[in-house]
């Protein structure tokens, strides 16, 4: 591969370069998206005593099949009055304790209720402790709930909540800025004189990051100016943890971020990946932030920032499997043969099925903008019919 390292490769390389943040506590409130610093272990069980999963009657399972005396009623919050006597079904309703004695709920449509007396005019339950929630059956205290590393959902949060929990230890945020360059790129909106485009890549890599745990500012832009952008980075460094740049970072005369980065005292730690599009990636250090130089090109740019640029986010924001996930589906038409690198295709997924698209310029943003996946095509890999099994990542 020329030197070229292996993605896998530049990844750990990538990630090894800065440990994640210091953790911090916050509220519940500003706990989603986060990554878990630490455990979250169960300070209690759930349900902390037996429950009644149904509005109905609690009986005694020995008691079937009725008829019965109703002895009151508990509702949700209440505490029952009294062991339940034999012969006695008491009014009970969902996520109610259950009083002393009681084993069964029947459920409230299977019943008839005439005064003081219950009749059964359904399917009587089949096993002892139907329709009850018993204690512990969710989690028992000591229970690990939620590993660190967990990036934190709504779902997450109500769990740990439910576990005890006051506030949640989080990785930190890291600050990110982003620092696109180029002579021939314009504000988005402004008129374009000949040669010129709009600059969307930094636009697409800070709405890639909004969903992220992390602080971005407003994108930059820099002209191709290498002392101007070594004097930037300088700055940017001092302020933040991540710096991005994209474009530039390739050997034509007019890509700087290289010699700009060893000129404001940073070190290249690695040049050049063996995947497509992406080849001209670099990743180095300036100070105690990292740079990653992105190329321009917009798919480049997207796919080198899916890979690389959101793993080392979430790596620095605590989480425990920054990368993204490996998935396998079937393709919709037959697949060429790979090259000297591995390629990363733009794919609609169309009933289940990956069907890149036939154009795959890095250049084209229509193709990114209507693609659900990324396929991947290893290096030298035989050519797949249609049908074959196929490795993605979910870009939807």
């Amino acid at each position: 591969m020329n030197g070229l390292l292996r993605v896998e490769e530049a990844q750990a390389r990538l990630l090894a370069l800065r440990s994640p943040l210091p953790p911090e506590n916050i509220a519940f409130l500003q706990s989603l998206g986060r990554y878990l610093s630490q455990d979250v272990v169960a300070q209690r069980d759930q349900p902390a005593a037996p429950l009644s999963a149904m509005d109905g009657y609690a009986i005694r399972f020995d008691d079937l099949p009725g008829p019965w005396r109703i002895g009151g009623e508990v509702a949700a919050g209440a505490v029952p009055s009294a062991p339940l006597a034999p012969g006695e079904a008491v009014r009970i309703f969902t996520g109610a304790l259950l009083p002393d004695g009681a084993d069964t709920v029947l459920i409230q449509e299977n019943t008839a209720a005439e005064g003081a007396s219950l009749a059964l005019t359904g399917d009587a339950p089949a096993a002892r402790g139907a329709n009850i929630r018993d204690r512990a059956s969710d989690f028992a205290a000591s229970d690990r709930l939620l590993a660190a590393g967990t990036r934190l959902t709504p779902g997450a949060i109500a769990t740990a909540i439910m576990g005890g929990a006051a506030q949640l230890a989080v990785g930190g945020r890291p600050r990110v800025a982003v620092m696109t360059t180029g002579d021939e790129l314009v504000q988005p909106g402004r008129a374009l004189a000949p040669g010129q485009i709009p600059d969307s890549n930094g636009p697409m890599l800070a709405a890639l990051l909004a969903g992220e745990p992390a602080e971005v500012g407003l994108p930059l832009h820099m002209r191709d100016d290498r002392a101007m952008i070594s004097s930037i980075l300088k700055d940017l460094a001092r302020r933040h943890d991540v710096i991005v740049t994209v474009g530039g970072a390739s050997v034509g005369d007019h890509d700087h971020v290289r010699g700009a980065l060893e000129d404001a005292g940073g070190h290249v730690d690695f040049w050049k990946v063996a995947m497509k599009p992406g080849k001209p990636l670099i990743a180095g250090m300036i100070g105690d932030a990292l740079l990653l130089g992105l190329p321009g090109n917009p798919s480049s740019a997207f796919v080198t920032a899916i890979l690389f640029l959101l793993p080392l986010v979430r790596h620095l924001a605590g989480a425990r499997d920054p990368l993204p996930a490996i998935r396998r589906a079937p393709l919709a038409a037959p697949l060429a043969a790979g090259g000297s690198r591995r390629d990363y295709l733009r794919a609609r997924v169309d009933d289940g099925c990956l069907a890149p698209f036939g154009e795959q310029d890095s250049g084209r943003t229509v193709p990114l903008a209507e693609a659900k996946a990324l396929l991947l095509r290893e290096t030298g890999a035989p050519a797949k019919a249609a049908g074959d099994l196929a490795d993605y990542i979910d870009i939807a």
